[in-house]
């Protein structure tokens, strides 16, 4: 299946990751190039790295993108995509997956309305390229709306299926993926935009190399990566492109474009 998440036999070193989130570029599919892939329109297919840089081998989505924009980024680079929703986004609840492999809506046969072969991973703890992505969407809560939670909410929703599956294999989490940034860490004042107070909480538990998130806009400022604990915090608005090594640490993949960041 085309961009499915699934598990390697082996672990490499590091991964190629293409962090979006909130904001749409379309210049990014029209010249893949400055992936380190060929440039061009229509299916140039998976770019490879430049002076050293890692392929594109991930894509790690933090909502408020519209899905025809994730399928497009699917189909130009044709690797995994895992995200998680924003607020801005529609309710994603009520769809699982039968042991058949078929997705259902209150027991019945639906079609999901993410891209095909995209692994929504709210709430969830999933495997992708080699990594371990822990997925909590949504954001503190300010109102009526979708994909709005309290701390309390938050914190339950991850917890215990990370302790599960750490206990089942031994191995923790590579990736904290979220659409609201921690409270205190890159957050806003606004009620909106304040971070989640039980993430640090969720943080220390599960230890991940990076927490990856939107959700607030920088309007042009540089973005620097913030550090909770031994965890890089970056806001990923737009698009970055990072390297992150299972286990490991985030490390920037190179210079050149706006959203690059240095995670080290």
């Amino acid at each position: 299946m085309r961009g499915a998440a699934r598990r390697p036999s082996g672990r490499p070193s590091t991964v190629g990751v293409l962090a979006v989130s909130d904001e749409v570029d379309d210049a990014l599919l029209a010249d893949t190039s400055r992936l380190g892939g060929p440039s061009g329109s229509g299916r140039p297919g998976r770019p490879g790295g430049q002076g050293g840089q890692r392929p594109v081998e991930l894509i790690l989505a933090c909502g408020d993108l519209p899905f025809d924009y994730l399928d497009a980024l699917m189909n130009a680079l044709d690797v995994p995509l895992v995200f998680v929703p924003g607020n801005h986004d529609p309710d994603l609840s009520g769809y699982r997956l039968s042991r058949a492999g078929l997705t259902l809506q209150a027991g019945l046969p639906a079609r999901t309305p993410w891209p095909d072969g995209a692994v929504n991973a709210d709430g969830r703890i999933v495997d992708a390229a080699g990594l371990r992505v822990a997925g909590l969407g949504g954001c503190l809560r300010y109102s009526d709306g979708p994909n709005q939670y309290t701390d309390g909410q938050q914190a339950r929703r991850l917890r215990a299926r990370a302790r599960w599956r750490t206990l089942r294999d031994g191995r923790g989490v590579d990736v904290l993926l979220t659409h609201a940034p921690p409270r205190g860490v890159g957050d806003g004042d606004d009620p909106p935009h304040r971070g989640f107070t039980a993430l640090h909480g969720l943080v220390a538990a599960l230890g991940p190399a990076a927490l990856l998130h939107g959700h607030v806009h920088p309007y042009g400022a540089p973005v620097r990566p913030a550090a909770l604990g031994q965890t890089v915090v970056c806001n990923v608005t737009g698009w970055h492109l990072l390297e992150i090594r299972p286990g490991g640490v985030a490390e920037r993949a190179g210079a050149r474009d706006r959203g690059h960041l240095d995670a080290r």
